[in-house]
């Protein structure tokens, strides 16, 4: 059974800085592409970042691009989001989701893609 946990969310001041994390177990991390999706309240999910199954190529949705920063450390089977300069804009539930027997060479963006999501983790920006 695969399950995803994650960490790191709470609570930020406008410009500060969290690191989300999440744990994946029950398939081969390896042939995993991975990605991160939020939602928060009253609107619909939204794209954030993804990761090749390699860590070769990273993609961002504009509202994040230069402030947010995915990574991923196969030996440990977890992927990373790095969020600095959060905004108020930031607020949500964030999602760790992850695209079992992944092409190689391929970045996923929609969530319909992935096959297994995590409970997600609430970032609140605030002053």
């Amino acid at each position: 059974q695969a399950q995803l946990v994650e960490s790191g969310g709470g609570l930020v001041q406008p410009g500060g800085s969290l690191r989300l994390s999440c744990v994946a177990s029950g398939r081969t991390f390896s042939s995993t592409a991975m990605g991160w999706f939020r939602q928060a309240s009253g609107k619909d999910r939204e794209f954030v970042a993804t990761i090749t199954r390699d860590g070769a190529i990273t993609t961002y949705a504009a509202s994040v691009k230069g402030r947010f920063t995915i990574s991923r450390d196969n030996a440990k089977n977890t992927v990373y989001l790095q969020m600095n300069n959060l905004k108020p804009e930031d607020r949500a539930v964030y999602y760790c989701t992850a695209k079992y027997q992944a092409e190689l060479y391929r970045s996923y963006v929609r969530g319909d893609e992935y096959d297994y999501w995590g409970q997600g983790t609430q970032v609140t920006v605030s002053s």
